[in-house]
Parts: C-alpha cells; structure tokens; sequence
C-alpha cells in the first residue's frame, strides 16, 4: 500500500518523461560507460564523465562483489558491476566455473536464500556457478534501490560490467526479467565489457531473445582472451533433444556386423572422452574451486552441478578488431596477460572505428 501511494504521488510531482534510452549499440554511450570509476572513491567519483552522479556504493558482499548507482543527466540509471579486483576470492568467483541450472535456489548463508530464474526453458540453460552466486549476494540491494528510483519516477536502466563485472551483467538483466514483482514498463539496456562466457547455449539463446533488436550487448576486444573463457566442452548431451546422436545405436543395429562393431567403437571411444573431461570439470572447476571459496565464505552450501561445461558467447556482438597499429601501442612481452583486457585498448579501438573525440 505504502508503495502505491509512493507511485500515485510520484506521478502527480514528477512530468513523465520522453524515453530516453535507444536501441542499438551507442559507441559514445559504452565508452561514457566504461569511464565510471569502480573504486567507490568519493574523489575518483567526480572524475566520472559529464552529466553522470554518483548515488549509492554498494557494501563489499560475497566474492568481494560491488555494484554502483549512477544518474545520467538525462534520468536514465546505471547499474555498474565491478569486475575481478586483486583478492583471491574475487578470483575465485571466476574460476567456480561448474554449470548449474538456470533456475534454482542457492542458500548463501545460514539465514538467507537466493532463488532465481535466468531462463525461460529452465530444463536446458545453465550457467556458471560463481557468477550467479555473486548476483545472489548482490541481487536484494540491487532490486531495493531499483524499485525505489521506480517509485520516484525512473524507469530507464542501463547495466553494465567490464570483465567479470560484465559476467554478471548478463546474469543480472536475465534475473531482472524473470523476477515476478518487478514492475513490467521498466526498459533495460546492457553493456557486458570484455565479459567472460555466463552459461551455455541455451541460456545464451535465451539472453539474445530477451534482448533482441539491439538492447544487450557484447563488447570484445579481438585480442583479449578473457571473453574466450571459460573452458568449453561439447558432448553428445549438449544437443537439443531432435539430434541423429539419439537413434544411432538403432541405425547401427540395421547395419553389418564389422560396420556395427567398427560405429560402436568409435561412438563410445569418443563419447567416453568428452565424458570424462566434464566430469573433471566439475571435480576441480566445482567441487575442489567450492573447498577453497568455503574458507571465506562457510555458510555457503554447495549446490548440485549439471553434467555440461558447454560455454558459449551471448549477446549482440561488437568486435573492436585489432590490427598491426594496435599491436605495436599495445605489445604483449609474454607477461602482461591483460595488456588487451583494460578498459584502455578498449577506448582506443573504439575511438578508432567509430571516429570518437574525448
């Protein structure tokens, strides 16, 4: 009650205002974007582009995550996600990379649960165990303030993420969607920056649907090799239920026998590999990567682990593609592993291709 009050005298006070945000990737929007500060740093926030206002800086919960609330001058919100910062839990969010269902319930701690949903077709889209756990101990004070600027009359929201921060953007816009009591005329658009691989190819197809004609993006830097992460295996179980992989013992049956012999080899041969690898990938990438986590965080349950690590790319792509001048202003000694992943080369490829003046 207290909050239709709130909305019935936020549209007596507060004009209704023209939409603001546009569809398709705006270059001059994601480098504003991805000039945010991230350090939380009452100075460093006035370094922040023009026409954009700090307004809230999250507590450090979970794997180290932050999250910040800006204002552009037009009305518009920002929901920025930190990415990976120089403490081993942080790193450990990213490597807890065991496939969980797109729907679930995950208990954080001793006292608080997270359920969500990230997918339409909950029986086929997974998505990476870490980085939706660091959503879920993030995600109450992200709805809380959403709702509350929703009130006082914002309706417009970008969310965006560099690295790992833009991992969990994806997975944040699709928790948004799916969230009963979310008010259904807010617009979202999403930039996920130099952003790792969230989940399989169905959640993957589920994102681009969600966001289709031009409002989630995936910004990468040809030569950066954090979007290519992580690990991807592909096993007869990743395809969709109408395949030839499920009536081929039945085709071989009608063959002769050496042929049968010789298929059945083969299949179980190859079958059996692919197997064995994912079942690695859970023991390490799950299991052992969760031993480690519980060391900071013990209240945390282990949640159960789906037989995939098939991770694929999701979003409208936008490739910032590298070439022989950017290689030599940004040379990589065999050291410097993320001399292509800051947010550096990014502005500069995309001042190159989209004739950007600072």
């Amino acid at each position: 009650m207290r909050f239709l009050f709130l909305a019935i005298l936020s549209c007596l006070y507060f004009p209704l205002q023209a939409q603001q945000l546009k569809a398709g990737f705006d270059p001059r929007e994601y480098s504003d974007l991805l000039k945010l500060p991230q350090t939380g740093d009452t100075a460093d926030n006035k370094k922040a582009p023009a026409g954009y206002t700090h307004l809230y800086t999250s507590p450090e919960v979970g794997f180290y995550n932050r999250w910040f609330l800006w204002k552009r001058g037009d009305g518009v919100a920002i929901i920025q996600i930190r990415g990976t910062i120089g403490k081993t839990e942080s790193w450990l969010a990213n490597f807890y990379a065991a496939m969980i269902p797109a729907q679930g319930t995950l208990q954080l701690t001793d006292s608080t649960r997270f359920s969500y949903k990230l997918a339409k077709d909950t029986a086929k889209a997974y998505v990476h165990a870490g980085w939706t756990a660091a959503l879920g101990f993030m995600a109450p004070d992200m709805v809380k303030h959403i709702r509350a600027l929703y009130v006082a009359g914002t309706k417009e929201f970008l969310i965006v993420g560099h690295s790992q921060g833009g991992a969990i953007a994806f997975l944040t816009r699709s928790y948004l969607a799916f969230l009963a009591d979310m008010p259904k005329d807010i617009r979202y658009k999403t930039y996920c920056s130099a952003a790792p691989k969230p989940g399989n190819l169905f959640y993957a197809y589920d994102f681009d649907h969600l966001t289709r004609d031009g409002w989630g993006f995936r910004v990468v830097n040809s030569e950066d090799w954090v979007p290519e992460t992580p690990l991807s295996l592909q096993t007869v179980k990743d395809f969709n239920n109408a395949n030839p992989f499920v009536s081929l013992n039945g085709a071989l049956k009608k063959q002769k026998f050496f042929v049968r012999l010789y298929g059945n080899m083969v299949y179980n041969k190859l079958t059996r590999t692919t197997n064995r690898s994912v079942r690695r990938f859970r023991k390490y990438l799950g299991g052992f990567v969760y031993k480690l986590s519980a060391k900071h965080l013990p209240q945390f349950q282990q949640p159960e682990y789906v037989f995939s690590n098939n991770y694929m790319t999701a979003g409208t792509p936008i490739v910032l593609l590298a070439d022989a001048e950017y290689r030599r202003r940004f040379p990589f000694d065999g050291k410097n592993i993320f001399v292509h992943h800051h947010p550096a080369p990014y502005q500069y490829l995309l001042r190159k291709y989209y004739s950007l003046q600072d």
